[in-house]
């Protein structure tokens, strides 16, 4: 129906439609979200995005994934905000957390919630941003080669950053070596005017400096961080504190946050 406007955010579970929502119909494993169409509608969603028809407002696709994907392109593409992508073994999603609130400070910013960093996760999202939005922080996992550069690809990031490679997914990888190669694909969609930011105290990660055609800043430990940290210490309360050194100057941190980050 032409006359039906999206005015709401894009849902995947119908108990969580509003006004106006367009809900994503997913078939999984042990719920199809194609059972849920009519009640996401009487809940006030506007339409459906569906593989079959469903008997409400749809718009009937091949592949809902793909489509979900292609409509979170064209809409970042057209508001032209800032993309930041970040990836890495461990910390994405507290680091992402403290990304965000950073840039809150500059301007409306919206960001990955909780861990929601895959092919559904990342377009609905993506998607939330408004014509206000002027940072989206968005977190990417990889479960093989590829899948890194396909989110990358949606939301294409004028700034990247890779945290570390570990050893948590050497069963779906085969070796470090494999999961760093997948890593590396958010650095290789940089534009030539981004950002790759990258652990210096990590071999493999330092390493994909090589696989970007944008600037390289190195964070960490390491003397030749452009961002260091020095004197790097807990006080005495747990908290995490340090020298920062930068291009443009130092500073004492001491963070809120308890724990090691």
């Amino acid at each position: 129906d032409p006359a039906v406007t999206v005015t709401g955010p894009v849902v995947i579970d119908s108990r969580e439609v509003a006004p106006g929502s367009l809900f994503a119909a997913f078939a999984g494993e042990r719920v199809d979200g194609h059972d849920y169409a009519v009640r996401a509608v009487e809940a006030g969603a506007a339409a459906v995005l569906a593989a079959r028809p469903v008997g409400v407002p749809a718009i009937v696709v091949d592949d809902v994934v793909g489509a979900l994907g292609a409509l979170a392109r064209a809409v970042v593409e057209r508001l032209g905000t800032t993309v930041v992508g970040l990836t890495g073994s461990a910390g994405k999603t507290s680091t992402k957390d403290l990304i965000a609130q950073l840039l809150q400070r500059k301007g409306p910013t919206v960001w990955t919630p909780g861990s929601l960093n895959n092919e559904i996760g990342l377009p609905v999202t993506a998607l939330t941003a408004t014509a206000e939005t002027e940072h989206l922080v968005l977190e990417m996992g990889a479960r093989g080669i590829g899948h890194i550069r396909y989110l990358a690809n949606l939301t294409p990031p004028r700034i990247g950053l890779v945290l570390n490679v570990g050893s948590a997914h050497l069963g779906e990888f085969g070796s470090r070596e494999a999961i760093a190669q997948a890593k590396g694909e958010l650095v290789e969609v940089l534009p030539e005017d981004g950002c790759a930011v990258l652990n210096a105290d990590d071999p493999l990660v330092r390493a994909m400096a090589s696989r970007t055609q944008a600037r390289v800043l190195l964070f960490g430990e390491a003397p030749e961080a452009d961002v260091r940290g020095e004197k790097v210490r807990m006080t005495a309360d747990g908290r995490p504190a340090f020298e920062l050194h930068t291009p443009t100057g130092c500073s004492d941190v001491t963070m809120r946050l308890y724990g090691e980050h």
